[in-house]
């Protein structure tokens, strides 16, 4: 079958301005929006730029806007969208080229989080740092997280101002802070106690709908507040 494909094109070092293009092809049912970019790319305009690598929703590289949602090209599917398809960078990260978008401030702002588990506390010589099932089962819903930037593109915070951590860093620095094995809140405080941090959240709930994994950014944010309060008390 034939599909319309209205894809946005900006190349900084030719055009003063973005511009649409329009790609009528034919498609397979079963195809996703990157398959659809693909066939673009290799038999149609090989100048096409945009980030891919799993193609299984694992990394996270191929989120980009589909009809105006921020989604993962390689899971959505075509057939799910009914006339021309417009696909579109994400929001708020400096463009490239074409889908391709600028994510350095975005894994900044993760770093500044330090997301990884922070122990003080000698391991164990004779086996590995235990964890109870229930404690292990408080982080269902944060180890999730590929870091596709879909959340943070949503984010009218982020809009304003991409100092803000962002729903990503925060989600990700709430996984490692509700761990029963981690001991660097200390270490996490100057990034997330501050005017850029879990207190410059609004709680507009854009992120929960970006999410292309159904993550509640929004839910971790406010655990993470409620964890600095206590901690103060």
């Amino acid at each position: 079958m034939q599909r319309t494909f209205r894809i946005f094109r900006f190349n900084p070092a030719e055009d003063q301005e973005p511009r649409y293009e329009t790609f009528t092809i034919e498609v397979q049912e079963s195809w996703t929006i990157l398959d659809a970019l693909n066939e673009i790319k290799w038999r149609h305009d090989g100048t096409l730029t945009y980030r891919r690598s799993c193609r299984h929703g694992i990394c996270g590289s191929c989120a980009m806007m589909i009809n105006g949602v921020n989604d993962l090209a390689c899971e959505k599917q075509v057939a799910q969208i009914r006339g021309t398809i417009t696909i579109e960078p994400l929001k708020s990260f400096p463009i490239v080229r074409d889908l391709l978008v600028d994510q350095e401030r975005f894994f900044e702002n993760l770093r500044l989080v330090k997301p990884w588990l922070i122990a003080r506390t000698p391991p164990p010589t004779d086996k590995e740092r235990l964890q109870s099932p229930e404690a292990r089962k408080l982080l269902d819903g944060t180890w999730q997280c590929i870091l596709c930037g879909a959340c943070t593109s949503s984010c009218p915070v982020f809009w304003d101002n991409d100092n803000f951590l962002g729903p990503a860093a925060l989600l990700k620095a709430f996984r490692y802070v509700a761990d029963s094995r981690d001991e660097g809140l200390d270490a996490r405080l100057e990034a997330l106690d501050s005017k850029y941090g879990v207190w410059r959240c609004h709680t507009v709930f854009n992120c929960v709908e970006a999410c292309p994994k159904a993550l509640n950014p929004t839910d971790g944010i406010v655990q993470l507040r409620r964890r600095l309060i206590s901690e103060k008390l």
